[in-house]
């Protein structure tokens, strides 16, 4: 497909001597208001270069460019050159280019096969799997799928929090109160009423917590009493997890999480006094980061366990060592700024130029209604209450609407899940959010349902098209000219960005990018929809509108396998 500013770009640095294309394509700009042309250059910045007013320079670009076919117009507005593409040209790359590639429409190979890790979801074992770990887990996924999309070699790593001092709290708390029985029956809201009763306890008997950090220092000294119950906590709460997974479609490459650094730690440790960045701190084994305003990164406790930045730190050069990777993307809250600025400081210290290369992709908090969410209170949604939820009422609403619709499970599924994901990505990852069961299932206005629903309308009307319609559909044997509405033009420009939004949704790791572009095309396929007829009698022009609705319903299905969502032929 014609990459159309490129095309410009080549156009307007071969007709004005000084200019490099990627310079020039770099300051092309696509207007907010479509009246401005398709593509606007401005030209302020060239005032310098050629000596007279960017007005003038914007005059005799514009007329350079205006006797070729590519545009239907070109105009100079004040300092700018604005374009207009040859509707005709865009529909016919647009249409042809969908249908041709069909489900790999938006793929490029600009990741040349490097490899990315992104690191998300990473709940920790044995406690609840809660509403708070939808962000890292959905944003993860559809990170993973964006960059994989470009051409990347992606690993997905679930960096399992199934280490540190809490296990020692579980252990204590399972000893005292707890029973394989009720393990077994509900293991992971067994595991949290054990941890809530410990902090209870904890409180009336501060002696609990030092039981505690001796239970871990056991467990990571190799006891084997220790190692046994932390693997049962491991193993149930791993089967709790991947009921989750399975729901929200989503796999890993790696489940290496903390614990499986803890041979590698050592020799960090090691390395660090050797570079002579370890010191001492009330007993404490300390990185000093004062002078770069980072606090102190501790590396051990006095009782020699490890924490999470050892463990980071550990996990980081062994995913170099054995990825070699180009980017390592850590999906983690933005709670967690300081923790990550601080060990890959410790990195940088280290000698380890290649630390610049892990990223920190933060996301914001998600509150209950009555607060912040707690494990140790026992105050949380738990993920899974929530997608089933959002299953039920969808099938509700398709027994009430279509009581004889057949596989009523399966798309029950694949639109409450959906709209629970899509809830998640239509928003900037950044932002807070207070969790309300009525905003999550919620399926009116711009929401996953509502995109799925274009979706299947779109598979509804080529189900209703001619063997022999399709058969032209599908060989691009369409005159683009019968298909020259507004809404059809809005519809294919849409489209024809696809592409260009992938590429910016994956570099600025921000799904939601893509996330609204594709409400727009179910906005504009919805328009154009009710705007036309699209089985008209005339034969040419139903095989150009049938061929606009084939790629506007691979386009929907495209951008929302990207997000993490399925695309239901029938609602």
């Amino acid at each position: 497909m014609i990459d159309f500013k490129e095309e410009i770009a080549k156009q307007i640095s071969e007709k004005c001597e000084g200019l490099q294309r990627e310079e020039v394509k770099r300051a092309i700009e696509i207007p907010t208001d479509s009246k401005m042309g398709d593509y606007a250059f401005p030209c302020f910045k060239l005032a310098k270069v050629f000596r007279k007013s960017p007005q003038l320079i914007a005059e005799d670009i514009a007329e350079k460019l205006s006797d070729d076919d590519i545009f239907s117009k070109v105009e100079q507005v004040n300092a700018y050159v604005n374009m207009f593409i040859n509707f005709e040209r865009i529909a016919e790359e647009t249409i042809g280019s969908v249908i041709k590639s069909g489900d790999k429409y938006g793929e490029s190979n600009i990741g040349n096969n490097k490899t990315i890790i992104v690191e998300f979801s990473s709940p920790n074992i044995a406690k609840p799997f809660h509403i708070g770990h939808i962000r890292s887990t959905v944003i993860g996924n559809s990170i993973y799928k964006l960059y994989e999309k470009i051409g990347y070699k992606v690993v997905r790593i679930n960096h399992l929090g199934d280490y540190g001092t809490q296990f020692g709290k579980l252990i204590v708390a399972y000893r005292r109160w707890g029973s394989e029985d009720e393990l077994i029956k509900e293991p992971i809201k067994s595991l949290l009423g054990w941890y809530t009763k410990f902090h209870e306890e904890a409180e009336k008997n501060p002696e609990l917590n030092d039981e505690a950090r001796k239970a871990f220092a056991n467990l990571e000294h190799g006891s084997l009493e220790e190692k046994r119950l932390w693997e049962i906590f491991r193993k149930y709460s791993l089967e709790e997890f991947e009921r989750v997974y399975k729901l929200l479609g989503i796999k890993f490459d790696s489940y290496a999480g903390e614990s499986f650094y803890t041979d590698k730690m050592p020799q960090i440790i090691e390395e660090l006094k050797d570079k002579g960045l370890l010191i001492k701190s009330q007993g404490a084994e300390i990185v000093d980061l004062e002078e770069y305003d980072l606090g102190a990164c501790m590396i051990e406790k006095s009782d020699g366990t490890s924490l999470y930045a050892t463990r980071d730190i550990a996990a980081a050069i062994y995913r170099k060592n054995h990825y070699d990777f180009d980017k390592c993307i850590y999906v983690v809250a933005s709670q967690q700024n300081l923790h990550f600025k601080q060990w890959k400081k410790v990195l940088e210290l280290m000698g380890y130029e290649w630390q610049k290369d892990c990223i920190h992709v933060p996301f914001g908090l998600v509150m209950l209604e009555d607060g912040a969410m707690s494990t140790r209170e026992g105050r949380v949604v738990f993920l899974e209450d929530v997608l089933n939820q959002a299953i039920s009422k969808t099938k509700e609403i398709i027994d009430e609407k279509n009581p004889d619709a057949p596989n009523v499970e399966e798309i029950s599924k694949q639109v409450g899940v959906g709209a629970v994901v899509f809830n998640e990505l239509s928003n900037n990852r950044i932002k807070d959010y207070t969790f309300s069961w009525d905003h999550v299932l919620n399926f009116e206005g711009e929401t996953g349902p509502y995109v799925q629903y274009t979706y299947a309308r779109a598979s509804s009307v080529i189900r209703n098209a001619s063997e022999d319609d399709m058969d032209k559909v599908k060989n691009c044997n369409i005159e683009c000219k019968y298909i020259n509405s507004d809404s059809a033009k809005n519809l294919i420009k849409l489209i024809y960005r696809i592409p260009e939004v992938i590429i910016d949704s994956a570099y600025k790791d921000e799904p939601s990018i893509l996330t609204r572009h594709t409400i727009d095309v179910a906005q504009a396929f919805n328009k154009f929809y009710h705007d036309e007829h699209i089985l008209v009698d005339d034969e040419y022009e139903r095989c150009a509108k049938l061929a606009l609705v084939e790629t506007s319903r691979i386009a929907i299905a495209n951008c929302l396998k990207l997000i993490g969502i399925e695309a239901p032929e029938r609602m």
